[in-house]
């Protein structure tokens, strides 16, 4: 049985460029709609957040503005079907990346809060990146590759081919332009290959090696159809 790890970030809110804190989280259609195709392929799946903290649902990924009322539906049935591992997630630093075959980065703002600076985090994703198995990032969750670092301090994604969320995705929300530090930018400065779709908030994948990312909420699905596509076909071969 395939085994996929899911790292959540554990903020409930982001900071701004003002000082403000915007009230955040994980972005319901990134986290629920891949973790329902995983089950539905058979997957074993765990949970983890810094510290163990229930991770907290972004609610604006619940408002009118994320997407279809039937997609919210979806989300919110399924969020709630998977409440009782949401609230006991494993604490990250007991998690030994070797034990999955698949880690899952899901987004929402939490990532940028958190994640992108959390040494325990940065180690797995490098471990992982390193080991030729899967990782998957979406949306906001390349912030994370931030805390990677190789043994010598160099970046591990330096060339890498990737996405997530465009600077003009990110300022169609006013307080996007409050920003301290807008992804697009961050990781072309870093040395990614950024990479995003002509027309913004549409499904976008890119594929690099063992490294999956999707660019926004609208590639939730297509992300975690090609991770499984893939790994299947690895399984058969």
């Amino acid at each position: 049985m395939t085994k996929a790890l899911f790292v959540v970030s554990a903020a409930d809110r982001w900071t701004l460029k003002d000082g403000e804190t915007h009230p955040s989280g994980f972005w319901g259609e990134e986290l629920a709609m891949p973790h329902k195709i995983f089950a539905e392929a058979g997957w074993d799946i765990t949970i983890a957040t810094p510290g163990g903290k229930a991770p907290t649902l972004d609610r604006l990924s619940m408002s009118r503005t994320a997407g279809r009322p039937s997609k919210l539906r979806e989300v919110a049935a399924y969020l709630r079907s998977i409440e009782a591992q949401l609230n006991s997630p494993m604490t990250l630093d007991r998690v030994d990346p070797d034990a999955y075959d698949v880690v899952f980065y899901p987004g929402g703002h939490g990532p940028m809060e958190d994640l992108a600076v959390d040494p325990v985090s940065g180690a797995l994703i490098t471990r992982v990146l390193a080991s030729g198995k899967p990782l998957a990032l979406l949306c906001h969750a390349p912030a994370a590759a931030f805390a990677a670092r190789n043994p010598d301090g160099s970046w591990p994604f330096r060339g890498y081919r990737m996405t997530g969320l465009s600077n003009l995705e990110e300022k169609l929300n006013s307080f996007g332009r409050k920003a301290i530090w807008l992804l697009e930018d961050r990781l072309r400065r870093s040395g990614a290959h950024y990479v995003k779709a002509r027309l913004p908030l549409r499904p976008f994948v890119v594929v690099d090696r063992n490294l999956y990312t999707g660019q926004n909420p609208p590639s939730s699905e297509r992300l975690a159809e090609r991770l499984v596509a893939d790994v299947n076909a690895r399984a058969a071969a």
